[in-house]
C-alpha cells in the first residue's frame, strides 16, 4: 500500500536533529487530558509523518471504525458482536448503556448489602479469576489501596497451589467471601480454585459455602446450575470482553474494597477519555498519535517490542496489564477478512519498575543492539509520606533516563559510547487516583484499538489461547495418543504410572 510505502522510507532525522531543527517541538508534541500530561516529543514522529498518518488512517477509515466501536456495531467481526466495554462508562448504543447502568445499580445493591452486614461479619476476600477477571481487579488494587481498607482481599488467578494456599492458612472461612469471576463460568483454572475454597471453608466448619459466593459472569445461568444463588449473581454483557471487563461486574471486589465512589470515579475518568478519543481530530487524539507511533516504530524502525516502566511502585502490575491488553487483542497473523497480514502486528511488551529496572534490564536499552521504543509513566504527587527525597530521586532518575536514551554520549572507548537517538514517551500523572487510573487505563484501551484499525485486524477475540487448553485437557482425560514423543515422555516422568 503506498501510504505504508511512504511512512516507511520516509527520510530518517535523529532525536537531536528534530528538536533543533523545531524550537518548538516539545509544546508540538506534547499533549494533556484527565490530569495526565503525554510527551511524544523524544519519538522521531515530525509533521511531515504526522500528516502521512493523516492520510493513512483516513484511507483505512480510523474515524469509521471508531464510530463504529462508540455506535455498538458488530466490530467484532469473528464472534458476531459489539465490543462494549465503553458503555459501562455512558457512552455507547443507547440500550446498552441503560443496561450496564441497571445492572451497576444491582451490584451497588450487594456491595451495600454486604456492608450492612447481610453476609455476617466479612473480613476477607478471595477474588478468584484469571486473565481479565483477575488482572483488571488486581491492578486496580494495587494501584489505588491505601492500607486502611475494611476488607483484606486477595487477587488469585493461578492454579498452582502455592497461590491460593497462603491466603486460605491465615483467613478465617467464617468471615471470608469468595468472589467467583468468570465469564463463560467454565473457566477451569477457576472453577478449581473456587472449589478448593469451598473444600476449606467446609474443613473449617463452615456449613453453607455457598452461601458465602458472589458469582460475576456473563453466564448467570451456568452460575446458578454450579450452586450461586440469584441473589448474588452479578451479570455482565456477553459484549463486554475479557480484557475489557474490570469497568463490569468484574470490578465488584474493587468496589467493595475501595468503596463504590472510588469505582464511580474510576468510570468517571475513563469517560473522558472516552469523549477525548470519540471527539478529537486524529492529529489531536491522543491514542490515535500513540498509535501512530506504535506503528512508525514496528513497520518503519522493525522495532518487535516495547518497553513500559512505571516508576511508581504502586502501577507495578500495569506492564502485566499491558501484556494481555495489546497481546491477546492484537498478536493476530491475518485480518479481520482472513487474509494473511504480512507486516508485525503487536510489539512484544514487557517492562517493569524503575528505578529498579535500570539496574536490570537498561544496559541493554542504552547500549545493545535492539532498539526498543520505551515508555516512561510517573505520578507528580508522591504515594507516601516518607522524605522529599525519595520521590525527587525517583522522578529525576525517570526524566534522566530518557534524556540520556535520546542525547546518548560518544566516547573513544567502544566500551563506554552510548549512541543515543533511542525514542520514549513519557506520560506523567498529576496524581493516582480512581480518576486518573480510569483515565490512563481508556487511554491504552483505545491506543490498543487504533493500533488495530490500522493494522486491519479484529482485536476483540483471541483463539490464540485455545489450543494450548484443549491439549491440557486431552491430556488430563488421558485422550493423548496423539501427542508427540517428548510431550508424552514428560507426562510420563511427572506421572510415572
Amino acid at each position: 500500500m503506498a501510504d505504508w510505502q511512504s511512512i516507511e522510507t520516509h527520510p530518517r532525522s535523529t532525536l537531536s536533529e528534530l528538536f533543533e531543527n523545531d524550537p518548538d517541538r516539545v509544546s508540538g508534541f506534547t499533549m494533556e487530558q484527565s490530569g495526565i500530561y503525554f510527551d511524544f516529543s523524544k519519538t522521531h514522529l515530525n509533521d511531515d509523518l504526522i500528516r502521512k498518518f493523516e492520510t493513512l488512517s483516513c484511507g483505512l477509515h480510523v474515524a469509521d471504525k471508531i464510530k463504529a466501536l462508540f455506535a455498538g456495531e458488530a466490530i467484532n467481526i469473528s464472534e458476531g458482536r459489539a465490543a462494549e466495554h465503553s458503555a459501562e462508562r455512558g457512552r455507547g448504543n443507547e440500550q446498552s448503556v441503560e443496561l450496564a447502568a441497571m445492572l451497576r445499580k444491582r451490584m451497588e445493591s450487594l456491595v451495600l448489602a454486604i456492608e450492612s452486614g447481610a453476609l455476617g461479619t466479612i473480613k476477607h476476600i478471595i477474588h478468584l479469576g484469571i486473565g481479565g477477571s483477575a488482572l483488571g481487579p488486581e491492578l486496580l488494587l494495587n494501584s489505588l489501596a491505601i492500607g486502611d481498607e475494611q476488607y483484606e482481599t486477595v487477587v488469585i488467578s493461578n492454579i498452582d497451589g502455592t497461590a491460593l494456599e497462603p491466603a486460605l492458612e491465615r483467613f478465617e472461612a467464617d468471615k471470608t467471601l469468595l468472589v467467583v469471576a468468570s465469564k463463560s463460568f467454565t473457566t477451569s483454572e477457576t472453577l478449581l480454585n473456587a472449589q478448593s475454597v469451598i473444600d476449606w471453608m467446609r474443613e473449617q466448619g463452615e456449613t453453607d459455602p455457598y452461601g458465602r459466593i458472589v458469582a460475576l459472569t456473563a453466564a448467570p445461568d451456568k452460575a446458578v446450575e454450579w450452586g450461586v444463588d440469584e441473589s448474588r449473581i452479578l451479570p455482565f454483557s456477553e459484549t463486554i470482553g475479557g480484557r475489557y471487563s474490570l469497568w463490569s461486574s468484574i470490578g465488584f471486589s474493587v468496589a467493595l474494597t475501595l468503596g463504590l465512589q472510588s469505582f464511580e470515579d474510576l468510570l468517571a475518568g475513563a469517560a473522558e477519555m472516552d469523549t477525548h478519543f470519540a471527539t478529537a481530530p486524529l492529529d489531536q487524539n491522543i491514542p490515535v498519535i500513540a498509535a501512530w507511533s506504535d506503528q512508525y516504530y514496528a513497520q518503519a524502525r522493525q522495532c518487535q517490542t516495547r518497553a513500559v516502566f512505571a516508576y511508581d511502585e504502586r502501577l507495578t502490575l500495569l506492564p502485566d496489564y499491558l501484556q494481555q491488553l495489546e497481546m491477546e487483542s492484537n498478536g493476530k497473523s491475518v485480518t479481520s477478512d482472513g487474509r494473511a497480514l504480512g507486516r508485525h502486528s503487536s510489539a512484544i511488551v514487557w517492562g517493569g519498575v524503575g528505578t529498579d529496572a535500570q539496574h536490570a534490564v537498561f544496559q541493554l536499552l542504552h547500549q545493545g543492539t535492539h532498539i526498543v521504543p520505551v515508555e516512561f509513566l510517573a505520578v507528580i504527587e508522591p504515594g507516601h509520606s516518607l522524605g522529599p527525597d525519595h520521590h525527587h530521586g525517583l522522578l529525576l532518575n525517570c526524566f534522566g533516563q530518557s534524556a540520556a536514551l535520546m542525547a546518548g554520549q560518544k566516547s573513544d572507548d567502544p566500551n563506554r559510547n552510548y549512541p543515543g537517538d533511542r525514542p520514549s514517551v513519557t506520560i506523567l500523572l498529576d496524581t493516582l487516583d480512581a480518576k486518573t487510573l480510569g483515565a490512563l487505563i481508556a487511554f491504552y484501551e483505545h491506543r490498543t484499538f487504533v493500533n488495530a484499525a490500522l493494522l486491519g485486524i479484529n482485536p476483540f477475540d483471541q483463539f490464540g489461547v485455545e489450543l494450548g487448553k484443549q491439549m491440557a485437557n486431552a491430556l488430563m482425560s488421558g485422550e493423548s495418543n496423539e501427542m508427540d514423543s517428548s510431550t508424552e515422555q514428560l507426562r510420563k516422568r511427572a506421572f510415572p504410572a
